[in-house]
């Protein structure tokens, strides 16, 4: 996904009520940004920072820039990290279209936030079969509920989700079990974006419940997918499998 207008770099003061962030930018001007990202932000909002902001065209936009990008860890090995969780469903779509995520493949269209499940909850992609697929073909027969998870916590090289306790999260892990135990698909995605990661864990530290509920839902049937993604100021996209470690 590449950015439709150049990014504007500045410098994080602090971020605050989760969705606001003050910014320096390089001319000396300080702004307050939109911040999507309802997540804690652990490892990434130091400030000191290094940042990235987009800038809207809509003029009725309360806040007109909108953090993408942080510079995380040492000024010296700092890693590139895409903050911006409204880009992950994006980033994923992409990837399966264009057959990035190989595992993903052979459906006839992806639908996106479809109402679904017993705990009324929206899932982020659907992926809906050929009308006429059938059992052994190479074809999907069965539609496929992917759940879309942006990870951007790395701690010792290993990407931990989710960052604060996030119940939200454990719904629709039992939501995706259930799709999976009525005879459908059922797939929880994680999109890191950052490549300083070599494997993706469930953050037991931060939220046990998650890791059990993620646990559980694969050992019913739920695949566990991550994907790293390649972050730039102009583009970010998804480049590799990074395998998930649940013992």
């Amino acid at each position: 996904m590449k950015f439709s207008r150049p990014l504007i770099q500045g410098t994080l003061i602090r971020r605050y009520k989760r969705f606001l962030a003050d910014i320096e930018l390089v001319s000396g001007e300080q702004i307050t940004a939109h911040t999507a990202n309802t997540g804690s932000m652990l490892g990434c909002q130091t400030p000191g920072s290094r940042v990235w902001l987009s800038v809207s065209e809509n003029p009725k936009r309360k806040y007109q820039h909108s953090w993408e990008i942080v510079a995380a860890g040492s000024e010296s090995g700092a890693t590139l990290v895409g903050i911006n969780t409204l880009l992950s469903n994006k980033l994923v779509y992409e990837a399966i279209s264009k057959g990035i995520v190989r595992e993903l493949q052979g459906y006839e269209s992806i639908q996106t936030e479809i109402k679904y499940g017993y705990e009324n909850s929206r899932i982020d992609l659907l992926l809906q079969p050929f009308i006429n697929a059938k059992h052994g073909s190479n074809k999907p027969c069965m539609p496929c509920y992917v759940e879309v998870k942006n990870v951007t916590l790395v701690e010792n090289g290993i990407a931990y989700f989710p960052d604060a306790v996030s119940k939200r999260g454990s719904k629709h892990l039992r939501e995706l079990t259930e799709m999976v135990q009525q005879g459908n698909r059922g797939v929880i995605f994680f999109c890191v974006q950052r490549t300083d990661a070599t494997g993706v864990r469930p953050a037991d530290h931060i939220d046990a419940d998650y890791g059990r509920w993620l646990r559980l839902a694969v050992e019913q049937g739920v695949e566990a997918l991550a994907y790293q993604a390649k972050v730039t100021p102009q583009e970010i996209q998804l480049v590799q499998r990074l395998p998930v470690i649940l013992e």
